[in-house]
Order: structure tokens, then sequence, then C-alpha cells
């Protein structure tokens, strides 16, 4: 019973954070229940509403464990108190309905199925065994089915589908964990999965079980299928059938890029996979990205054409219920353990979501389709991470898990959107101290996937409240995004140098509030510099106002612009031309050449017809991929620079010398000794561990010197060549031995989908200066 009001206080507690769709109003009932509390919670706009009434060392007790233990799924920022006067209340404790009124609260992301309903999904006796869509607060689909804010059924993709009498009775229970679930769902009345065969197919439809079943064995026969997921399709295939995954690869038109894998099990990982706790730990929580690991020698039965040339191979499991029943449960017939699971579009398209859609744009892809009648609210593909050997996470596709995850800034900015750049593009929301970036889109080349990118821009839009009067985009003036960006800013949107993008990403999420510049070490493929050339091999000192470009990799030609980037052969004789040195018949670049390339490269470079300048450390790698006989046409983006470092990784541990640049980085002197070193058959690994060891060292120097120069002693590392592993921890390593504190990016992507956050604290930080 509640205390006599002369010995009662009166509460009011706001709650901020992710804190709808968590659970976290039958949390606060059970919590209330238990000490005997009286007052109601409620869900409103701007997070959770809640008035308590008792004795004042149990509702500070209360107020206490709000914090300290909430729901799996929910991430409190922000707890405010209120003394009122008491009421007198009778000692319940009540959940009141949602307050539509305006305002913001955080919509927690998409979250793997939970124990509990993996035991209910394989229970005989269960009423949900072999549901395919079990869900209760603590897992399943959240962002990718909201169409709306606040948070309830009523504007999610659920609306469509009536719940049944059980379902709605947990559903109204506070201590059942299915209390607002939203997605709640059973057999009876949930949605349904059904199997459609391609056009001349001998397969016939099927639905529910039937489907799954079919699937699983039209996977084992070695056919394709498109699998719908949470936020998108997938297309599958056994990744142990070498001609199933060459028939992927081919209908796709992917090149040799890598193709992450999906296990049905930890057994299935280690059997291809080397796993370290850190890394089991991320394979397993509730976001289920793919995480990049060390391949097994042979790789343990995989297909060859899984992950060609790579040192890290993409592995995930299953997060789904359809995902878990594809695999098979026990008694079921056997399928593969491990499947190819890579996004279901057409390459250089974004994921596709959309039943008819996938029907005709992976048409000729997929021999089948496995899909559901719920709707997917928004595209969200799987984020992708590596864990470093100190256990730390560098994501590198920050999507599914993450989104639409806030992060918190470290100086507060006007409402503000960022466009990004044109390669692994996401976007980003700002407003006040919190910043939401959207989902991976992908590459800005066509019209599909700039509709996407409003797609995604709106949808953000309605779910974070915030309405941007601040448009920023990258200062190149060939990019889709930034011109969407003036369209959307009525041609004034602030432009941000890429590099300093890169930099000033770092800076914010590492929560600096730019009051002092640092030196930032931005490497890349491509940035359009402020001199109208190609930059990417960048030394700037900068903070949130501006930059200076303090030291730059020498430029060479990069012959064809961006079309020559293909051709790592090409790349390798213009850094030899301009090093000074000759182009011998012998060199695995000159060899790799049509007969007639070396002759029309010369005269192109002789006369810088096409030809761009360019300080690209991305495409130095590529040269020196080619030039040590590792890649010399390259069919996906970073090919040359990722197959260098797995060649470098199998010599690292045996090889610690490195070659030198000259002071001012000058690659001439490592090109010169790698030549030399070729010339006495050194094998190719060997080259590249010593030239990654050369990059690393230039690092370390650079930046010592920008210390006696400046006094700085903070760097940050930035750009999608930080994405490699060698590089990124060696450097580190030089760095923090010679006393700089060194900022890597975590959540935040280092390469292009990071790009976003960097453009808005710089966009929003000129424009409070304006």
């Amino acid at each position: 019973m509640t205390a006599p009001a002369t010995q009662a206080v009166r509460r009011r507690v706001t709650v901020r954070g992710t804190v709808q769709g968590v659970g976290f109003r039958p949390f606060v009932h059970r919590l209330a229940t238990d000490l005997a509390l009286a007052g109601f919670v409620s869900n409103t706009a701007n997070g959770v509403l809640i008035e308590v009434e008792g004795p004042p060392d149990r509702v500070a007790g209360f107020c206490d464990r709000l914090a300290t233990k909430p729901p799996p799924l929910a991430t409190v920022t922000g707890v405010g108190f209120e003394d009122l006067p008491v009421s007198g209340a009778d000692g319940t404790f009540t959940i009141r309905s949602t307050d539509r009124s305006p305002g913001r609260t955080h919509l927690p992301p998409d979250t793997a199925t939970c124990a509990d309903c993996l035991r209910e999904l394989t229970d005989p006796a269960d009423r949900r065994h072999r549901h395919p869509f079990v869900t209760c607060t603590h897992c399943g689909p959240r962002f990718t089915i909201a169409t709306g804010m606040p948070y309830d059924r009523a504007v999610t993709t659920m609306a469509g589908f009536p719940m049944c009498a059980d379902c709605a009775r947990e559903y109204g229970d506070p201590l059942d964990r299915r209390f607002h679930a939203q997605p709640v769902a059973c057999p009876r009345c949930g949605p349904r999965l059904h199997l459609l065969p391609a056009s001349g197919s001998d397969v016939r439809p099927a639905r529910d079980a039937d489907a799954l079943a079919t699937a699983r064995a039209l996977l084992a026969a070695g056919r394709i299928v498109a699998v719908k997921g949470l936020g998108g399709y997938h297309l599958a295939c056994d990744a142990t059938d070498a001609r199933a995954v060459e028939t992927l690869r081919t209908r796709k038109a992917r090149g040799g890029k890598p193709f992450a894998v999906m296990c049905a099990d930890l057994d299935a990982v280690r059997r291809i996979a080397v796993l370290s706790a850190p890394e089991l730990a991320a394979l397993t929580g509730p976001r289920r990205p793919i995480v990049l690991l060390r391949p097994r020698a042979g790789q343990a039965g995989l297909a060859p054409g899984v992950c060609p040339g790579s040192p890290h191979l993409g592995v995930m499991l299953p997060y789904t219920p359809v995902h878990t029943l594809l695999f098979g449960l026990p008694g079921d017939p056997p399928g593969p353990r491990v499947l190819v699971m890579t996004s279901g579009n057409r390459s250089g398209e974004p994921i596709v979501t959309d039943d008819d859609e996938a029907l005709t744009r992976l048409a000729g892809l997929a021999d089948a389709w496995l899909a559901h009648d719920r709707p997917i609210a928004s595209p969200c593909d799987d984020s992708l991470l590596r864990v470093r050997p100190d256990g730390t996470e560098q994501v590198l596709r920050r999507s599914r898990g993450f989104v639409p995850r806030p992060l918190r800034l470290p100086v507060p900015v006007r409402p503000a959107l960022a466009v990004g750049g044109d390669l692994k593009n996401a976007l980003c929301l700002g407003e006040g101290d919190q910043a939401w970036f959207g989902p991976h889109i992908g590459d800005m080349g066509d019209l599909t996937t700039l509709e996407a990118a409003r797609r995604a821009e709106a949808h953000l839009r309605s779910l974070t409240g915030v309405a941007p009067e601040v448009v920023a985009a990258d200062r190149h003036p060939g990019y889709h995004s930034a011109r969407w960006a003036a369209r959307l800013a009525g041609n004034a949107p602030v432009l941000v140098q890429h590099h300093h993008a890169h930099i000033a990403s770092a800076m914010a999420e590492h929560g600096l509030d730019g009051t002092a510049p640092v030196i930032g070490v931005a490497f890349d493929g491509t940035g359009y510099g402020d001199d109208g050339t190609v930059w990417g091999g960048e030394i700037l000192l900068a903070d949130y106002s501006g930059f200076r470009r303090y030291a730059h990799l020498a430029p060479a030609p990069l012959p064809g612009g961006d079309a020559g980037v293909a051709n790592p052969c090409r790349l390798a004789l213009a850094r030899l031309w301009a090093a000074g040195l000759p182009w011998d018949a012998d060199l695995p670049s000159v060899t790799a050449c049509t007969a007639d390339e070396p002759a029309v490269l010369r005269q192109q470079l002789a006369r810088g017809v096409a030809c761009v300048a360019t300080s690209s450390m991305g495409r130095l790698f590529d040269a020196v991929s080619s030039l040590v006989g590792v890649c010399h046409r390259a069919g996906y983006e970073a090919q040359a620079a990722l197959e260098l470092e797995a060649a470098a990784a199998s010599a690292w541990d045996g090889e610690t010398s490195a070659y030198a640049f000259t002071g001012d980085l000058d690659p001439a002197p490592v090109l010169g000794a790698l030549v030399a070193d070729l010339r006495r058959g050194t094998p190719a690994p060997v080259l590249a561990a010593r030239f990654h060891r050369a990059v690393a060292r230039a690092v370390a120097e650079v930046c010592r010197r920008a210390r006696r120069d400046t006094g700085l002693t903070t760097v940050a590392l930035s750009g999608g060549v930080f994405s490699n592993a060698l590089l990124e921890e060696e450097c580190a390593r030089l760095l923090a031995g010679d006393g700089f504190t060194v900022l890597r990016h975590g959540e935040v992507p280092p390469n292009d989908g990071g790009l976003a956050l960097g453009q808005l604290v710089v966009a929003a930080h000129l424009r409070q200066e304006e």
C-alpha cells in the first residue's frame, strides 16, 4: 500500500533516449509495482513520461534503477525529475496510452531474434513453433517497419495485420514480454511466407513451411534464391558449391568482389574462419553485423569464388526467424550450412525491398523468390565491421543494427542535412547535440540510387522530426549528391572539402569540440582538391572552421581520370614515369599491358592528354599492387589495394623491414627500391609488407614534423585507405608509441560512409560564424 500522504512524495520523471519499442513501459510498470508505488507511465513524442508517488526511499530507488538497469534494447540518454504535490493516489500504477503530441524520441534499430523467441520457434509445443515472424519486445524489426513517430502499430507496416485474440491479450498484458511489441503476430494473424519460381521453372509455388522447404531444397541443388529479410532482399546460394557461386557472380556482374556468407551456427563459422573472443561477441550480439574474420587455410570447403584475393572473410549469423528456418530445424531435410548472402540488387543499384519490384529487377538473377507480405518501410543493408586486436570495433558500413540510433555531437548544430558523397553514400541529419545517420545507400551512380537517397532522407526526417535549415555537400562539382543538395538548398548548400570532412568526422566521433586543431591524416582514393586536382594523400591541420594542407603525397598523373582506376597496370607506369624510372619490359606492370598500351600511355603522359594530377594514396596502393605483380586490372573498387593487403598479411609477421619515402612524401625512392627487389626475386608478399610499413613510417615521420612545427599532439586517421587493417594498426602503433593521441574510427566508418558526419559539423560551425 502507498504510505500516507504526509510521508509520501510525488515525482514527475521524463526519460529520453531509445525508450520506445523496447519494453520500457512494462519495465517501469513492474518496477513500480514491485516497490508498491502509485502513478502512471506513458509514451510521448519526447520519450517516456512517468509520475510516481510513494515513500521517499522507494521513489529514490525507483528513479535510480531507471537508468542503471533498463531493458536490453533501451538506451537512456537523459532522465529529468520534477517534484509535484502529493495526490494521495490509491497505490495502483497504470500504463497510459501513447501521447501523440509533436516532439522527438528515439526509435531502436532492428535487432536479431532473441533467445526466448528462438526457444519458441523450435518448441513443437509452443503456438509459435516454426513461425517465421516470431518476435517480442526484445528483438525483431523496428526501423525497417516504422513509417512515423511516436512508434505505435498504427504507424508501422504491421498495421495491415489485425491481431488475433491471443496476440491481442499478450500485447495488452504489462506482465507479458510482448506488451506493446508492435510487430507481434502468430501463425493465425501474422505475415505469410510464399515462394515464387522464376518464369518457365518446373518448381511449383509454395506457402509457409512448404515455401521454406522448397527454398532449402533449391539451395541444396545449386540454385539461387532471392530471400526477403528485414531491410531488403538477399541473393543466396550454397557457399560450398563452386558452380552456384560462379553463376551468382556472373549473373550479378560482380567481378571478383568478395561475397559475404551466413553460417547456420557457430560450428559452421569455426570450420571456415578463425574466431577470437571479441569477434565472437560482435558476431553473436543483437546487431548481428557481417564481421570480417581471418579465413582458415583453404577456407574449409568454401568455393574458391566466395572471396578471391581477400585477406578477410565476411561472416554473419542468422538474425531473423526466416534465416533460422531456412537452414532448417532438427529433423528437417538437410541443406547447406553456409550460404552466400549478398545484397539483392544488380551491381550499382540499391537493395530491392518491394516485392513486385523484386520480381522484375532480380529477374535473371534468381531462380526463385522466398518472400513475405510484411512491407519494408525503409531499405537497410547489412552492417559490416572488423574487430581490432585490442577488441575495439571498426565499422566499415553502418546500417542494420545501428540505424537510426543517434550519435552525440560535441558541438550543437542547427537543424541540418549532410548528403555525404557519391561512393558508399549515407545521409546524416543533425539538430542540437544529436546526429542521425541514415542506412547505407551505396554509390550514387544512377537514378535508382538517387531516388533511394530521396526516400531515405524523407523517412529519416519523419522519424527524427528534424526539418533541415542547412544542407551540406561535397565540393566536387560533378557529384550527383552535390547537385541534389543544391536543389534541396535552393542552390546554396554549404560545400565542404572532402578530406576536411573526413577529419572532422573523426573529431566529432571522439567528442572534440574543435577549439584545438588536430593533425589529420586523410588517405583515400579520390577527393576533389581545392586546386582542382584529385587529392587523397593528405596531412591536414584541421578543426571545424577550416584546414591547412600541411603535406601531401607527391602527385602523379592519373591517366584516363576516374576511368583509369580500373587499370592498376597503367597507374603503376604513370607512377614510374613521375618518379623518372624506366618501363623495363620485364616489369609485371609492363608485361600485363597490351602490346600497344605502353606506347599510347607514354604519349598520353608526355602530352598531358586526359591526365589529371593526383596525390591519392589509394591510387599509389593500386599502382604498387600491379608493380609487384598482384593485381593489374580491377573489377571492383579497391580490388588492387585489397589484394595487396592480403599479400602483405601473409608475410607480415616475418617481415619487419620497410622502404623509405623522402621527407616530403615522395614515393620515388620506394618505387626504386621495389623495382630493385623485384630484380632480386623478392616474393610479392614481402614487397607488399615492406610497402605497407613504409607508408606507416612516413605517416609517423610527417606527424612528428608537424608536432615540432605546431605543438599539436593529436592525430586523426580517416579515409577509405584506413579500412586497411595492416596500415591502420601499424600507423596507430607507431604514433601512440611516439606519444601522440590517436583518433581512430569506431562506429563511424573511415570511408565515405562516414563523410556526412564531418560535413554536418563543419557546415554547422561555418553557419554559426556567419
